[in-house]
């Protein structure tokens, strides 16, 4: 058993084909949002390359056209598993673009309908996500810092924990203001841009903070962090900082 899915989403952002076109094609740019780092071998025939803890999927490019459309997705498994990935810009007036998103392929195994979820809501944060950053990031090149904090047994009590450390009363909610420190930088104040049963995701003046619901148990950091940072004390002080909150 295994399930066919398709997923289309229409976004208009403030940023233009040519920043669109940078931030979905090229390795920096793709890293500045998605998961991990990237890489990009451009043109049809090439590879999108996505480093992510120890998985590290490469897709083949199928349709390579500068800032109208790009089209990439893995090879079919053994089980029929794959995942494409086609992206359409199209400008508009004033500066602003519209970026249509279709994500597609085949999910086997009877659990289908719970990775389907995850994939689902992983699928809204990384696109909002992207939003976010060509909207106030544009341009810019992020440090991406992955974190896999303790593993959560009760996830209501793990999003509530967050929501208290972030100053909130209960679990946070889209467009909730909060304030958070990792104990060894200022506090800063952020926006929950998303949030839904898999995710949260929080911008900040310098960066885009993510806390993801694992498909196998454990919480994720997965940031984006603009600015001169160091990588490994990041990821060090994010590890500290789940192991503290989720305990």
């Amino acid at each position: 058993m295994g399930h066919e899915f398709e997923i289309a989403d229409r976004v208009e952002v403030d940023a233009t084909p040519e920043q669109v076109w940078d931030a979905i094609a090229t390795g920096p740019g793709i890293t500045s949002w998605f998961m991990g780092r990237s890489e990009v071998d451009g043109g049809v025939g090439g590879t999108v390359k996505t480093a992510f803890g120890g998985y590290e999927p490469a897709s083949a490019i199928t349709s390579w056209d500068p800032l109208e459309r790009l089209v990439y997705g893995t090879e079919r498994e053994e089980d029929g598993r794959f995942v494409a990935y086609e992206f359409l810009i199209e400008a508009r007036s004033g500066g602003s673009t519209v970026l249509r998103t279709v994500t597609s392929g085949f999910l086997p195994g009877d659990d289908w309908e719970d990775e389907f979820e995850a994939m689902r809501g992983g699928g809204e944060l990384f696109l909002r996500t992207l939003v976010e950053y060509l909207n106030g990031f544009a341009g810019r090149k992020a440090v991406p810092v992955t974190v896999f904090g303790p593993a959560i047994e009760d996830w209501d009590r793990a999003w509530l924990a967050l929501g208290r450390k972030l100053g909130l009363a209960g679990r946070p909610d889209t467009g909730d203001g909060v304030r958070l420190s990792t104990g060894s930088m200022s506090t800063v104040d952020g926006e929950v841009y998303l949030a839904n049963e898999q995710t949260v995701g929080i911008r900040t003046g310098d960066a885009l903070l993510r806390f993801v619901r694992g498909f196998r148990g454990p919480m994720l950091a997965m940031h984006h962090l603009f600015g001169d940072v160091d990588p490994a004390e990041q990821d060090e002080l994010w590890a500290d900082w789940l192991g503290r909150v989720f305990r």
